[in-house]
């Protein structure tokens, strides 16, 4: 098949090669529902390289059971309640292939749809280009499909010129490019979306969805490395809806995964992430790697990332992100706290910067209810996001996020003295441990409102930040603190680095951290503070300062 540009015509065949032509095509054939459709699609597309080149794809149980089925069920005829489907898995367990043949059944078979637009979205322009080089090969390869399908090869497209799809176009994009206006996708595979940079392609294609009828996102990936990625927030939140927390029949995830307290060097926990380990999937090759990870430390975490599909990355933490979430014990009820004395801390940042202010209430169960309120210049908020590469914008708008815009370009502390001040009418607070930077604004401001609030001085060298951080670090291995899931907390524990000087001494270093850590600093500082001023009310761990 020749690769035609725009304005091409159908090509057909005469003679003997028409007559090899098949009038019927398996995913045609009368009786057939829609998964069996989209399974006899697939299992017609022939393998373009490799050792099984030139054969017929045979899917897998495990690919059908526990991926095609649940995004291809219907309730009705015609209506298919999934919108967004999420599939992550090891590496090397054929996203690859069915990822192609899934773009192009949406795009020519029995999912396609007349003027339907299927875009395949990779990490960047290569590879990008390389997913869009698969569909091309499966419709090369098909003697019916590639008669029907013209191939633009410097714009990245493939276009139907007639048939089952007639008018759809298929094309390839990549997430490090900026965002796409005026799209009208009827199906979108968003390839290792787990390692792009920004979330704007995919928020782009989202919002665009509802002007179809039927529309399918698929995002199919190994897990990314951190919680505050937005595929990490995808798969969380597809873990609620399997475990029944969240009704949402237009979510599916279909997650293969090793456990965190898994054994790492067990064949039984590689095969939990890789489904197809022994059969496409090399185990040979697995235990090679992992006889590597072993021996040499800087490995371990690939391994785990891209092996066992963990959300590890390979930098050293303060806080496990294991051991951070273990500490989500429940929403926190403001209204309960009212009233309750607590302890505060201010991290104020420079201008432009994240500020964080913390109250942390000792409970009578012995554990701390950590309030954070966080505080954002509005302006070009879009490219602070990008910048930190955390979505601000978003958590912006979710409750529990706790993040205030303030207007303008640079925090202004009248703004977080009035926050500050509202607090403290609500919430017995006892002290207020502050770092010297910038305070002397905050304190006019707060004489301007006639507001005398308990300031305190917390020094951030080691002398005072070393009880602080060992008392976190005690808190959260105990399980005692309640930060109820608060992604920006979670940001910034996951950023966390502690130094160390001659004597042992540790503090949190913001020079060392790969990102924010000011909510962090905050929580460190207001249980300090806490146990300075009431040892007794609090738990036992907390004594030490």
């Amino acid at each position: 098949m020749g690769l035609r540009g725009p304005g091409a015509k159908p090509k057909s065949k005469k003679g003997k090669a028409a007559a090899k032509l098949r009038k019927v095509l398996p995913w045609e054939v009368d009786g057939l529902s829609r998964l069996e459709r989209v399974v006899a699609f697939c299992e017609d597309m022939r393998v373009t390289q490799g050792s099984l080149r030139g054969t017929t794809m045979k899917l897998r149980q495990w690919q059908i059971d526990e991926i095609l089925a649940p995004i291809y069920a219907e309730d009705a005829p015609g209506i298919r309640p999934v919108r967004t489907a999420v599939v992550s898995m090891g590496r090397k367990n054929g996203k690859t292939f069915l990822s192609a043949a899934l773009a192009a059944c949406h795009l020519c078979g029995s999912e396609a749809e007349e003027r339907g637009e299927i875009y395949f979205a990779a990490i960047d322009k290569l590879q990008a280009s390389k997913a869009w080089a698969e569909v091309k090969a499966l419709l090369e390869a098909h003697p019916e499909l590639s008669e029907r399908v013209n191939i633009i090869r410097f714009s990245k497209e493939i276009e139907v010129l007639e048939g089952v799809g007639k008018g759809s176009v298929l094309k390839a994009v990549s997430a490090d490019a900026d965002s796409k206006l005026g799209m009208s996708p009827s199906f979108v595979l968003c390839d290792e979306a787990g390692y792009w940079p920004k979330r704007d392609l995919f928020d782009a294609f989202d919002s665009a969805l509802g002007a179809r009828d039927n529309p399918l996102i698929v995002l199919i990936s190994t897990q990314a490395k951190d919680d505050a990625h937005f595929f990490s927030e995808m798969l969380d939140y597809g873990t609620r809806v399997k475990a029944g927390e969240i009704d949402d029949p237009s979510f599916h995830l279909s997650l293969f995964a090793a456990g965190d307290k898994d054994d790492p060097w067990s064949p039984e926990t590689w095969a939990k992430a890789n489904p197809a380990l022994g059969d496409f999937n090399s185990l040979e090759q697995i235990e090679r790697m992992a006889a590597q990870a072993q021996r040499i430390p800087s490995k371990e975490a690939d391994f785990r990332n891209k092996v066992l599909n963990q959300r590890v990355d390979g930098t050293v933490r303060f806080i496990a992100a294991r051991e951070w979430n273990d500490c989500n014990l429940g929403p926190i009820d403001e209204k309960a706290l009212e009233g309750r004395p607590c302890f505060g801390a201010l991290d104020l940042s420079a201008a432009r910067d994240l500020t964080a202010w913390v109250l942390a209430f000792p409970m009578d169960d012995g554990t701390v209810q950590l309030l954070p309120r966080f505080f954002l210049p509005e302006f070009d908020i879009a490219g602070k996001s990008d910048l930190d590469r955390v979505p601000y914008d978003l958590w912006a708008k979710q409750a529990d996020a706790r993040l205030t815009l303030l207007p303008g370009k640079v925090i202004d502390p009248a703004l977080v003295a009035e926050a500050m001040a509202d607090d403290a009418a609500r919430f017995e607070i006892q002290a207020i441990a502050f770092d010297r930077w910038r305070i002397e604004d905050l304190k006019r401001e707060l004489a301007k409102l006639s507001i005398q609030l308990p300031l305190e001085p917390f020094g951030q060298g080691y002398k005072d930040m070393s009880p602080a951080v060992d008392n976190l670090e005690v808190l959260v291995a105990q399980r005692r603190i309640n930060h109820a899931g608060n992604p920006i907390m979670r940001m910034c524990a996951s950023n966390a680095v502690v130094t160390r000087d001659p004597a042992g001494s540790r503090k949190l270093d913001k020079s060392k951290a790969s990102g924010r850590i000011d909510g962090i600093v905050a929580a460190a500082m207001s249980l300090a503070i806490a146990a300075r001023h009431e040892p007794q009310t609090l738990p036992a761990c907390l004594l030490a300062a």
